[in-house]
């Protein structure tokens, strides 16, 4: 994969799977804004690859607006968005509900992806293409048990993904996601050990499916990552529509 002369941006960046990412991209030849909360960390790795380093709570509204503009400019232009900053719920959603901890899970795992997405087409576009990536999970594709907010908005992030990507793609802007299952990485500290014996994803597996979909991947697929399986296009199911009826329309709800 030759990047050289693109410009990137990394959210979650600074640790993990944007880490493992934010390096690979680097490796590739591109230019990498590094944007994360810690922003000092996000310095740290951009002293080893050079770069751009970002902080700020990208579920700000007006944060990944200045992500999106710092980058550019500083780039000259923007070519590949990695949307991969997340955080978990910490809390069932189900027999209780910390409201707070609520409001702070939407914004970050799925209001970060709307706006980042939102953000960035003007500079794709300006770019004449490019690629966004959100970094969903497994748990958008299968029920998770026990973390029921979690799962809600990731399987948010994976329908946002398959629902921008025809509207984008005549224009060469690719909407994808990654859906990895269990990997080893700052998110999962807290419960690792309850994982003994059970096989986990390095960052590096994740950066792997990250670099496959960059180089292969097709508008509104959504990759799914697991242990000693080879990262693929998730093959979703028709559902049945009504009995005898033709296609559904697009319908332009602007107009609405």
């Amino acid at each position: 994969m030759d990047l050289t002369g693109k410009g990137a941006l990394v959210t979650g960046g600074a640790s993990g799977i944007g880490a493992a990412a934010a390096r690979r991209l680097a490796g590739a030849g591109a230019r990498v804004a590094v944007a994360d909360r810690d922003e000092a960390a996000a310095a740290a790795l951009v002293e080893e690859l050079g770069g751009l380093a970002l902080g700020g709570d990208v579920a700000d509204p007006e944060r990944m607006p200045a992500h999106v503009a710092a980058a550019e400019e500083a780039f000259g232009r923007l070519d590949v968005v990695l949307l991969n900053a997340g955080v978990t719920g910490g809390q069932s959603g189900v027999e209780e509900l910390d409201l707070a901890a609520y409001r702070r899970i939407v914004g970050v795992n799925v209001d970060h992806v709307v706006f980042g997405l939102t953000a960035a087409v003007p500079a794709l576009r300006r770019a004449g293409g490019g690629t966004v990536i959100a970094t969903a999970s497994l748990a958008g594709l299968v029920a998770m048990p026990g973390d029921a907010l979690y799962t809600m908005t990731k399987h948010a992030v994976v329908g946002y993904v398959r629902s921008a990507a025809p509207t984008l793609a005549p224009e060469g802007i690719r909407v994808n996601a990654v859906c990895p299952g269990f990997a080893d990485t700052p998110l999962l500290a807290r419960a690792k050990d309850r994982f003994a014996g059970f096989p986990l994803l390095t960052a590096e597996d994740v950066a792997d499916a990250i670099d496959a979909v960059l180089e292969r991947g097709e508008p509104g697929e959504c990759w799914f990552v697991q242990p000693g399986r080879e990262p693929a296009p998730y093959g979703f199911r028709g559902v049945p529509g009504p009995a005898g009826a033709p296609r559904p329309p697009d319908v332009d709800w602007s107009d609405h």
